[in-house]
């Protein structure tokens, strides 16, 4: 049985926890947590106690204490999974990414989608050429939180609105399945609570390939459109039958998380019939696969599905909206 610990018991720790439960040839060793005093867990007093007592470590603290808690876990020799973002700043996961590659210890970013049968399918749909030359993306990411989710004060100040929370997980999904993207323009509102945290964020996205695409983030509009609604991933979200991504082709378009091609025998030609396509795949348990990964990367046994370096792809495209919304210019992305 494979050791896991984890650090941080609040929202998100409580699913690993679970996850741990549900992945085969895993077990919690215990769990670190200076504030939740909550739980039928073993517990550890210090992040150093709870690596000796594991043989990996998943980290799911505020955005804050990643940078610093990586760090320590990298000098321990301890493999971790770090829960998304990998940092708050690009800077400080550059760091983790340096720091990850001279050591050799693992560190994986917990972009969880990545595990999920969807996302596979979608990759293969798009690598094979079935889209033909990909033209435009678009990701929609409305999350109608209630007023006690914002109870915890850090989650209304920087860093901790819904783009490091929420949106990034899109930005991943989207820089796995599309590439690179090269420079984004940004606008964002914290009109109704007026916290530090953005509530909306709207962003044009330039790929590599020439591909644009926008980005629509919102955790203030009450609707279906986000991948929490719309994977049926997670019980404790209503599934919906909505789309979250949308991937347009020369010859085709790829609506997601509900695996829908739309192609034409004879097309482009807006004037002919188009087809619809239903790939039908089966609920992932995203998490717990995710977990089963960790257990292979901690044998040695396989490569880091998400890397630290991809986490910080990620955390680069988030900042650059941030930045892009701040100046009101186009933000390169290097």
């Amino acid at each position: 049985m494979i050791r896991v610990g984890v650090a941080g018991a609040g929202l998100i720790g409580t699913q690993h926890i679970a996850a741990i439960e549900r992945a085969p040839g895993v077990q919690l060793s215990a769990v670190f947590d200076p504030v939740v005093e909550d739980g039928p867990w073993p517990r550890a007093g210090s992040l150093a106690e709870l690596a000796g007592m594991s043989d990996g470590v998943i980290l799911a603290v505020p955005n804050a204490l990643h940078a610093p808690m990586a760090m320590e876990l990298i000098g321990l020799g301890t493999p971790m999974l770090i829960e998304k973002p990998l940092t708050g700043t690009a800077a400080e996961g550059a760091e983790i990414v340096a720091a990850s590659a001279q050591s050799g210890v693992p560190v994986l970013v917990g972009h969880h989608r990545r595990h999920n049968p969807i996302i596979a399918k979608a990759h293969e749909i798009i690598a094979s050429g079935r889209l033909g030359q990909i033209t435009t993306v678009h990701g929609q990411c409305w999350l109608p939180k209630p007023d006690h989710y914002y109870d915890a004060a850090w989650r209304q100040g920087a860093g901790a609105g819904p783009l490091f929370i929420n949106l990034i997980h899109d930005v991943d999904v989207l820089l796995h399945l599309c590439g690179p993207i090269a420079q984004v323009q940004a606008l964002e509102s914290n009109a109704v609570r007026g916290a530090e945290a953005e509530e909306v964020s709207v962003a044009i996205l330039r790929f590599a390939s020439g591909a644009l695409g926008t980005l629509n983030l919102s955790d203030v509009a009450l609707g279906p459109w986000s991948w929490e609604l719309t994977a049926g991933e997670n019980p404790a979200y209503p599934k919906t039958d909505q789309s979250a991504y949308l991937i347009g082709g020369r010859q085709g378009s790829l609506a997601l998380p509900n695996l829908t091609v739309w192609s034409q025998a004879e097309g482009p030609d807006w004037w002919a019939p188009i087809d619809q396509t239903r790939v039908p795949l089966p609920l992932a348990d995203s998490l717990a696969a995710q977990i089963g990964h960790f257990a292979q990367v901690i044998l040695g046994k396989a490569a880091p599905l998400v890397s630290a370096a991809d986490g910080l792809r990620a955390v680069q495209v988030i900042e650059a909206i941030k930045i892009a919304a701040r100046a009101g210019t186009p933000v390169d992305i290097e």
